[in-house]
């Protein structure tokens, strides 16, 4: 303990009689101590500098008395009185000096700054509390809140702009004196607010956040007042809102979070939140200049520029749409966009049914035709609309006239600039802004009402508007709204100019054909705005999802403008919340769901897959469509036998033997005899009967954990499921042996010997169904165990348990259904890795794609054993359609590379993995093989990390990619996605996978605790 620390913890026994150790923490003029007290509390002690203004201490310590009596519940520090009762007593320190020296309650939780998971959910609580904060302390008075020259008073910030010759990068300073100007524009409007208290440092050091990865954080504590003055609240939200955007992934999306926060327990007007981007802007820039000035001052002092990084990477981020703030964050608090918007909305809405036809016709009772997600497959490949796709867009509506949805979520804007990241999975903007209306090429518009041209332009980029116009237009009160009219003949722009008069009715433009209109069918997008600032005349005619509480209230529904009631065009996806509902009410609670939050999963590409509203996911967990989603040969495949016939085994079809020759052209010779059925489930049940047909014997040996389906044989032997709470218990004809786990497992990879060690564990296996009469009819396991953890048997293990099976008269089964056919990479079936040749091959599944197909290929001995004359037949799985899938499936792999991609994209992986596995103490291991992977969560004991592994497999959803969790802990990652996966979504997993691990830091769950108290040292708390 240093001499200054001993000093200060005996002045604390002595003033408020406490036992406690103390910690120096962090501070930029003042002693702070952290005390933990022998009562078991911890206090933070605070020792003021000599000389320090004894009024601004008082004013920390009476408004933090005041926040206690109005306002409990909100997480502010208590202040301990000393014994005498006084809350700022004078003490002297070392040298004699007299310090004023207060104690406050140590508030649990870390600093947000050291927060790595920023969720909105969090801001929002935030907002709560600053808002809560707020109004409580508009009641609080004291003299010390008015400080004049303070340079942290968001009112007196102008001092920066005479400062900005600190700043040598000239770039940054033209920066900061554009940011000072706006300031200086708001000035006159900011006095004119009302002043009351603030805490007005609401930055990422100063907010404590409690939570773990079981429990959703939350504010627990907003410290240091030190910075308080009086001034008008939406200052202390623009503060907040400063740190709160900092290196925040989102940052619109988080401002406009806790700016909802706060105006739900704070009310805020429209023109104050006008002021929060600039006062936002303008906070940053007094802390970068501050920073620089101070740094040259102390340059050897690293906290007085421990913030300037972050708040220059966001400021020179040219992404953000500081135009859009104003109308985001009114949107955010339901306050109108514009302040004329609810005089428009009553105006559109009293002259519907008034306003001149757009095409010279009713269009009450034109049809609607959907292209959302949900009802059309437009493009076939949503990430790239070829011109030739675009021209047919909408074809299955008919020639004539029909509309397109407002607010309908599609797929049809698929190329990267409707993406907002560097990913396929990335935020992508899909939801319709406007009206369509599909009509001939050269039909001819009319203005719905009387303007002026904003703006007439030809955008002729691949498919963009084409011909576009946009008109001015004013209510009889004087409130501009614009309407925008797309994919026109561009003729219009050598007619009309900005500034030109349309009148009522007035024919003035024409749809434009594909060759004219950006590469579409014929229509026109017609779209309403209540306000232009932020888009001027580049206006995006679709939105993010997750966005559209701004969307619909600065672009609306036109409807209006087309005499048409807005239910008519308004487009709902299906509900996700009512389909949950309909999933507990109709299905039994066992059919389980993933994710926290469910996703809704409606259209497929390849490895990506999109919900109701055309949010992209990264699928790298469903090994079924082993070829990728919606693949078109399959599609072709199956609509082409389908128009023809489907039947079954009854009945000779070339289609069968076709399947049967490809696939036995990547199996061993030994191994020439197929029954196709419908699922892996069913071809494991097969299995089990050509088994005991075959010996004679019912005995079976299996590996613990391991999975084979769902029907009472299947179950049986697959211990995942019989071994759980409420399952059937093990049958006395079923034999587990240890899975050859070389992580945790009882031989591990520094063993040499492991391999024949696991195998040996056959032996006492086999003893005992001998010895309980049950004879060995076989052993089945998953190649490459996967419900068990994903994990890879040491070379030379299948060999010897198969040598053994065979010695004890039973045969191998090899469940290849999820190994086989190319995932691996390197090999067609894992079996192939082992240098085992199994007796019967089980495949499901992958081999379908999706279709119902499960295959047994087995010897021809096996199976004249089975042929006993009782006929066996499987009405779908040997049927012709089925067949046919199966076959271009096998095809599809080899014709488009798949098994090399998968070693490839294996490779990549597994290397990253690795890679990320060094930096993190959480990964225990990591393993796989081509597109096989797994990566096993620990706990910092080594114990398996099940609420880690639950908490990552979700927040990789929130980043939009699926992966899945096994093993008998449920702590292991899984990973392996279609075969299709591209180097850049690999790239994308582990970039998230990197980010969320970063999430869960030194995690480790709560310890269990018997105490019916706690006490100092137990650790439990």
């Amino acid at each position: 303990m240093s001499d200054m620390s001993a000093f200060w913890t005996e002045a604390m026994r002595q003033n408020w009689g406490l036992d406690a150790r103390l910690e120096r923490l962090d501070g930029e003029y003042d002693l702070n101590f952290r005390a933990c007290a022998t009562n078991g509390q911890d206090y933070v002690l605070k020792v003021m500098r000599a000389g320090c203004e004894a009024e601004l201490v008082d004013l920390q310590v009476q408004a933090l008395a005041h926040l206690a009596a109005e306002a409990p519940g909100l997480p502010f520090p208590r202040v301990f009185p000393d014994l005498s009762g006084v809350l700022l007593p004078e003490i002297a320190d070392a040298d004699g000096q007299m310090r004023l020296v207060w104690l406050l309650e140590c508030l649990p939780g870390k600093c947000y700054a050291r927060v790595a998971s920023k969720l909105e959910d969090l801001i929002l609580k935030l907002g709560r509390v600053l808002g809560a904060t707020d109004r409580a302390l508009e009641r609080f008075s004291h003299a010390g809140l008015q400080r004049a020259g303070f340079k942290w008073d968001l009112m007196q910030a102008g001092w920066v702009a005479d400062q900005l010759g600190a700043i040598t990068d000239p770039s940054r300073r033209a920066l900061l004196a554009e940011i000072c100007d706006g300031f200086a524009a708001i000035s006159g409007q900011l006095v004119g607010l009302p002043k009351q208290a603030l805490h007005n440092d609401a930055n990422d050091y100063n907010i404590l956040v409690e939570g773990a990865l079981d429990k959703r954080p939350s504010v627990s504590g907003l410290i240091d007042l030190g910075d308080m003055c009086a001034a008008p609240r939406i200052c202390d939200l623009a503060i907040a809102g400063a740190y709160v955007v900092l290196d925040h992934p989102k940052p619109e999306h988080a401002l406009a979070a806790l700016v909802r926060g706060y105006h739900a327990v704070n009310r805020l007007r429209p023109d104050e939140v006008d002021l929060i981007w600039p006062l936002l802007r303008m906070r940053l820039a007094v802390s970068v200049v501050n920073s620089t000035l101070m740094a040259g001052e102390n340059p050897d002092d690293p906290y007085v520029t421990i913030s300037q990084a972050p708040a220059w990477r966001f400021l020179e981020n040219t992404e953000i749409n500081g135009g859009l703030m104003p109308a985001r964050l009114r949107a955010a608090c339901s306050l109108p966009v514009t302040d004329g918007a609810e005089r428009i909305h009553a105006y559109l809405s009293e002259h519907r049914g008034q306003f001149a036809q757009l095409f010279e016709q009713d269009l009450s009772d034109v049809p609607m035709g959907s292209l959302s997600v949900e009802n059309c497959t437009w493009p076939q490949n949503p990430f790239q609309m070829p011109l030739a796709e675009a021209a047919r867009v909408g074809e299955e509506y008919g020639e004539g006239v029909w509309l397109g949805y407002y607010n309908e979520p599609r797929l049809i804007y698929a190329e990267p600039e409707f993406r907002k990241g560097p990913w396929k999975a990335s935020d992508r903007r899909t939801v319709h802004l406007a009206v369509d209306v599909f009509a001939p090429a050269g039909t001819v518009l009319h203005a719905p009402m009387s303007g002026r041209v904003e703006a007439v332009e030809n955008r002729n980029a691949h498919l963009d508007y084409g011909g576009v116009v946009i008109l001015h237009h004013e209510t009889p009160e004087g409130d501009a709204f614009y309407t925008l009219y797309g994919h026109l003949d561009p003729e219009v722009c050598d007619r009309l100019k900005p500034g030109d008069p349309v009148a009522q009715g007035a024919a003035f433009a024409q749809l434009g054909d594909a060759a004219q209109n950006g590469g579409w069918a014929p229509h026109v997008h017609f779209q309403l705005a209540l306000a232009t600032g932020g888009m001027q005349t580049n206006w995006p005619g679709v939105g993010d999802p997750d966005e559209m509480e701004l969307w619909h209230a600065l672009c609306p529904n036109p409807a209006a403008l087309l005499n048409l009631p807005d239910d008519k065009v308004f487009y709902r996806p299906t509900d996700k919340q009512a389909i949950l509902q309909g999933r507990h009410d109709h299905f039994g609670g066992n059919l389980s769901l993933t994710y926290d939050d469910p996703v809704m999963l409606v259209r497929g590409w390849k490895h990506h897959m999109f919900d109701e509203w055309g949010r992209p996911y990264l699928d790298a967990y469903n090994n079924v469509p082993h070829v990728g989603h919606a693949h078109p040969r399959i599609q072709a495949v199956a609509a082409d036998q389908l128009r023809r016939m489907n039947s079954n085994t009854r009945y000779l079809h070339p289609a069968q033997t076709a399947f049967a020759d490809k696939l036995l052209s990547k199996l061993p010779d030994h191994l020439s005899v197929c029954f196709f059925v419908n699922s892996g489930t069913e071809a494991n049940e097969l299995a089990l009967r050509l088994a005991r047909a075959h010996t004679g014997a019912k005995g079976i040996v299996t590996p613990d954990h391991g999975y084979h389906g769902n029907t009472n044989a299947a179950v049986a032997i697959s211990a995942y499921k019989f071994n759980k709470p409420g399952g059937i218990g093990q049958a006395d004809w079923v034999e587990l042996v240890e899975v050859a786990d070389e992580y945790r497992g009882s031989f591990r990879r520094d063993d040499p010997d492991r391999a024949s060690k696991y195998a040996d564990l056959v032996d006492p296996a086999i003893a005992a169904l001998q010895d309980r009469g049950q004879g060995v009819a076989g052993f089945i396991a998953e190649t490459f165990p996967s419900v068990g953890g994903q994990f890879i048997p040491p070379i030379g293990y299948l060999p010897a348990v198969y040598e053994k099976i065979r010695a004890a008269g039973g045969v191998c089964i090899a469940d290849e259904v999820q190994t086989g056919l190319g995932r691996l990479g390197a090999y067609y079936f894992g079996f192939e890795h082992q240098g085992a040749l199994p007796d019967i091959v089980v495949m499901g599944k992958p081999i379908g794609n999706g279709h119902p197909l499960g295959v047994l290929v087995t010897t021809k001995e096996i199976a004249q054993s089975f042929d006993n004359g009782i006929e066996f037949f499987s009405t779908f799985g040997g049927s012709t359609l089925s067949c046919r899938i199966g076959k271009e499936v096998l095809d599809i792999v080899d014709d488009e590379g798949l098994q090399d991609n998968a070693h490839a994209m294996g490779v990549r992986l597994m290397d990253g993995l690795r890679q990320i596995e060094g930096d993190f103490a959480c990964i225990g291991d990591v393993r796989g093989m081509g597109l096989f992977l797994g990566v096993e969560l620990i706990n910092p004991d080594g114990s398996e990390g099940t609420e880690i592994c639950k908490y990552v497999k979700n927040r990789m959803r929130d980043h939009r990619i699926l992966i899945g969790s096994e093993g008998p802990k449920d702590n292991i990652l899984k990973i392996r996605p279609p075969l299709t996966i591209e180097a850049d979504d690999v790239d994308m997993i582990l970039w998230a996978l990197l980010d969320v691990l970063a999430e869960v830091g030194d995690y480790a769950p709560a310890p269990a605790c018997d105490h019916d108290h706690h006490h100092a040292g137990c650790g439990c708390c």
